[in-house]
């Protein structure tokens, strides 16, 4: 068994005024946490970059695409770039994780909703264990379909409830770090 941080999304184009409304806005302090946890004892750290196709996404321009500060990948970190919401189409990382013996995931990143839950999703149906850390994700309001708000919480919990022991086993970052 062999476990690897996976930080989806960390990226500046999620620091714009554009986005609507988010809850834990400790997302990032949680994720530093954990990464310096992963780093701190030698353990897989995997960055995962979202490119946009479209010149009208949110990851289309360089800038917008780099990684927020203090979660820049260090030289031995491995770096995969996506340009969906799985981590898993288009990029090498099921290969890069069966050749380094990976099995458990940690999951932490942005957004819950869209690449953190499509990932989790898939990274449990190809037979990894995966753990996503509650408070070490955000969610952003969404419109349901009348164009009503729906509030960034409800959306968290809707989401953590849907992927709860059926893709993933869901903790806050305290109670996994209290158990390493």
């Amino acid at each position: 068994m062999k476990t690897a941080l996976l930080l989806i999304d960390v990226q500046k184009g999620f620091q714009g005024s554009h986005w609507p409304q988010r809850n834990n806005p400790q997302a990032e302090e949680n994720m530093l946490a954990v990464l310096e946890h992963f780093r701190q004892f030698g353990q897989e750290v995997i960055h995962i970059c979202h490119r946009s196709q479209s010149p009208d996404g949110s990851f289309y321009q360089d800038q917008d695409r780099e990684f927020m500060v203090g979660f820049e990948p260090l030289a031995s970190e491995a770096v995969f770039e996506k340009g969906v919401n799985s981590a898993f189409i288009g990029t090498d990382l099921e290969s890069y994780l069966g050749a380094e013996k990976i099995t458990d995931l940690v999951i932490v990143g942005l957004t819950l909703p869209h690449c953190v839950s499509t990932t989790s999703r898939m990274a449990a149906n190809l037979g990894f264990k995966v753990i996503i850390l509650s408070d070490a994700t955000a969610s952003f309001s969404l419109p349901d379909l009348s164009g009503n708000l729906i509030a960034p919480d409800l959306l968290h919990q809707v989401n953590l409830a849907s992927l709860n022991q059926e893709f993933a086993e869901i903790l806050t970052v305290s109670d996994y770090l209290a158990d390493k």
